[in-house]
């Protein structure tokens, strides 16, 4: 891995562990084994740095859910396998965790790749929600309306079992919406 990788998976690592503040260079540097000059020779501070971590995050982020939102299946089975697949619930989503660190969302530099995220996760699930409708899959929702439900339904799921120290509450909560989805399958 090079120093500049190095140093935006540290980056990445430290903002999920401490938060943008609790993220110093010096930390980031330690954590990545690079010297002072190494960090400024590749970003011009930590505001960069942040920025780049975060978008790997979010790219990230966004490449597993097209896995699932890609994959074979109804457009129910897609949605279902998004909500199911391996997460560290517990640890909460690694990009809904940065709309609670005040400094990241006070600097729209930083904010932009988190509300872009989401917006491409609301709109990507939309998309197979209409694709199940045109398809004769679903009926009788809204794909725009039931898409945010369903996020807004996920990060929920992450504050409940954080807030638990248990991922039952995440599990029931993928559970009923999927219940709710369900009534809507022809």
């Amino acid at each position: 891995m090079s120093t500049q990788d190095r140093l935006i998976e540290s980056t990445r690592a430290l903002l999920w562990e401490r938060g943008y503040v609790g993220t110093s260079p010096k930390a980031i540097q330690q954590h990545a084994g690079a010297g002072q000059g190494s960090m400024y020779h590749h970003f011009s501070g930590k505001p960069e740095l942040a920025l780049a971590a975060i978008r790997r995050t979010a790219d990230e982020l966004r490449a597993l859910a097209e896995q699932q939102f890609s994959g074979p299946g109804t457009a129910l089975e897609r949605v279902a396998a998004y909500l199911r697949r391996e997460r560290d619930v517990l640890r909460g989503c690694p990009v809904g965790r940065l709309t609670q660190d005040p400094d990241v969302m006070a600097d729209p530099e930083l904010r932009r790749p988190v509300d872009e995220t989401f917006a491409w996760l609301r709109e990507r699930l939309a998309q197979v929600l209409a694709e199940g409708v045109e398809r004769g899959e679903l009926t009788g929702l809204d794909p725009v309306a039931t898409a945010s439900t369903v996020m807004a339904v996920l990060q929920g799921g992450y504050v409940l079992a954080r807030a638990a120290g248990s991922t039952a509450p995440f599990e029931q909560a993928v559970d009923g919406v999927l219940a709710l989805l369900a009534t809507h399958a022809a």
